[in-house]
């Protein structure tokens, strides 16, 4: 049960590119009310999921320290992180955009060796070769299939500072999350950032807007916000704590692999070996950088203080 939540949680993850780019067919692009439309039909699940999640006897009281990291926190990790995410897709593929985002263990490694003091062991260097070669391969074979490669730089851009922002909201949200609990943290957050998004959306376009798009753009909202956020993220939580998140991390090296597969099926997204031998070097080395280093058993005591010990 805890495999079947894993890949259903990185199938829900990985259809979210996939919607958006429909909606871009439907509808002209225009990610701020697409953004808008899906978080706040996300919003009442998020609401049921704070409450619940806060109702238990042993659950932590949230500090006004909490509530401000919280904020800021959600509006790095899922206001501008999501808006560059959206936007960045008006230009590139789902499966490279996808394969982009994927890489934030890559850039959590980097920050916490630049602001936590962790040092980069040379298995990580390796790691970061890899990933970021086989991102250099996927760009170059979406620049040679489209021949625009404006374009496509300035999307990848876009999406890979989402990917930064995403790493810097991971590396500040572990305090909070062992204080509140992974459901209530991620709750508050999403809540946190819906209010920016539809503050954004209030101040740059009338309210009346919401309504324009075609029923098929609100039913994709729909979709995202339920199938490819709020259901996937109570599965990857759900299969964490039944098979663990080393395991839960393994599953979801598929996401990349879905994207590929769903954008060539549903969008008509090119497909060639490039592409294919770039996407491998990426899962490599972000499953070689999230992998936790084997453990060191401590030296065996000398002979003559066990000896004493004994005595």
């Amino acid at each position: 049960m805890g495999i079947l939540l894993a890949v259903l949680g990185v199938l829900g993850f990985s259809f979210k590119a996939i919607l958006i780019k429909l909606a871009y067919r439907i509808a002209p692009p225009d990610a701020i009310t697409l953004l808008a439309l899906r978080m706040l039909y996300a919003a009442p699940f998020f609401m049921v999921m704070a409450w619940w999640s806060g109702r238990v006897p042993a659950a932590s009281k949230m500090t006004r320290d909490d509530f401000w990291r919280i904020v800021a926190l959600g509006f790095v990790g899922y206001y501008v992180s999501s808006l560059l995410d959206f936007i960045g897709l008006e230009y590139v593929t789902a499966s490279l955009e996808r394969l982009v985002l994927f890489l934030y263990p890559t850039i959590v490694v980097m920050l916490s060796a630049l602001f936590l003091r962790q040092p980069i062991t040379r298995r990580a260097v390796g790691a970061l070769v890899l990933s970021y070669a086989g991102i250099a391969l996927a760009v170059w074979h979406d620049v040679h299939v489209t021949g625009e490669p404006g374009a496509i730089m300035l999307g990848s851009l876009l999406v890979f500072t989402s990917a930064v922002l995403y790493a810097i909201y991971l590396v500040g949200a572990g305090g909070v999350i062992r204080r509140l609990g992974s459901s209530r943290f991620i709750a508050s957050a999403m809540l946190t950032s819906t209010v920016f998004i539809v503050l954004h959306f209030v101040l740059t376009r009338p309210v009346a807007t919401l309504a324009a798009p075609p029923m098929s753009v609100h039913l994709l909202a729909l979709a995202m916000a339920f199938f490819c956020t709020v259901l996937p993220t109570w599965m990857i939580a759900e299969s964490i704590r039944l098979i663990g998140a080393s395991t839960a991390s393994l599953v979801g090296s598929l996401g990349p692999i879905f994207t590929i597969g769903l954008g060539a099926l549903m969008l008509g997204e090119a497909i060639n070996g490039l592409q294919l031998v770039g996407a491998a070097l990426v899962l490599a080395g972000v499953m070689i950088v999230s992998r936790r280093p084997p453990a060191q058993s401590p030296p065996p005591a000398p002979r003559n203080v066990v000896k004493r010990r004994a005595v």
